[in-house]
């Protein structure tokens, strides 16, 4: 029985990936309203979900049982004062972006005690994320289990500390990105030394998962993994990118910490 509503407030990559997940699962709501300033996006999000409404204001997504605020950090305490007056003090409101303490949203939103900061992963959009979970102290335990079931649609979903929301969007939701395009670009070097596109891609993808299962399940200790394979192309190089992970990760993680 469809008995829920969901309201999302922005229309970017992450509520594209939130509404892949529920048609990944076949979850049928009551009504899936999205809001965004920008109408081009909602009409190309209308026409890969059909089944989304799209709301002319930031009120008719407010209105629904459960609020995801899909925002950037420096939008999102401008947007709860726009909506503190439309949410319902039964609904559960969802933050999914770092920065923004569940007492600054408790702080707009007073008559709301189901809050939820989660930091999803892009991964989920294969259901398979990595996504760190916290709750407003005032939920309770029933809540918290009915949506833990409910992003664990999404992939491996876990209840931490709030303090820690930060250093898994560091460890988690953007790592993909320190990878993905150096795959793209080893496929593209395969394709150029004679192998074909399929050919490339499997060396790629299956190397990487039986790299990672040895670096992790092999027993051996970093080091010795590492010495696993003496010819060492770009090793002349690693203290140049390590540079790079400390410098750019570390500040990125000093921007978005509360």
């Amino acid at each position: 029985m469809k008995t829920k509503s969901l309201g999302f407030i922005g229309g970017g990559r992450i509520t594209k990936i939130m509404l892949q997940v529920i048609a990944n699962n076949k979850t049928e709501y009551k009504a899936i309203v999205v809001y965004d300033i920008n109408f081009e996006i909602l009409t190309a999000l209308k026409r890969q979900f059909p089944g989304i409404q799209v709301a002319s204001s930031v009120s008719e997504a407010a209105q629904q049982d459960m609020v995801f605020l899909a925002l950037h950090p420096p939008v999102i305490m401008d947007t709860l004062e726009l909506i503190k007056d439309q949410v319902k003090p039964i609904a559960v409101v969802i933050s999914l972006a770092p920065k923004i303490t569940i007492q600054k949203i408790a702080s707009k939103l007073t008559n709301v005690k189901n809050i939820v900061r989660l930091i999803p992963n892009a991964t989920s959009i294969v259901n398979e994320g990595y996504n760190p979970v916290c709750f407003f102290t005032e939920m309770s335990d029933w809540k918290k289990q009915t949506m833990l079931s409910l992003f664990r649609r999404m992939g491996h979903t876990f209840e931490v500390p709030e303090d820690k929301l930060e250093s898994y969007a560091i460890m988690s939701a953007m790592l993909p990105t320190y990878f993905w395009f150096q795959w793209k670009e080893l496929i593209n070097i395969g394709n150029q030394i004679g192998l074909t596109e399929d050919e490339s891609r499997n060396s790629v993808r299956d190397t990487m998962l039986a790299a990672l299962r040895t670096y992790f399940y092999s027993g051996l200790q970093p080091d010795e993994v590492i010495d696993l394979i003496p010819v060492k192309p770009i090793g002349e190089h690693e203290a140049q990118i390590k540079a790079i992970y400390n410098d750019k990760l570390l500040q990125l993680f000093a921007k978005i910490k509360p």
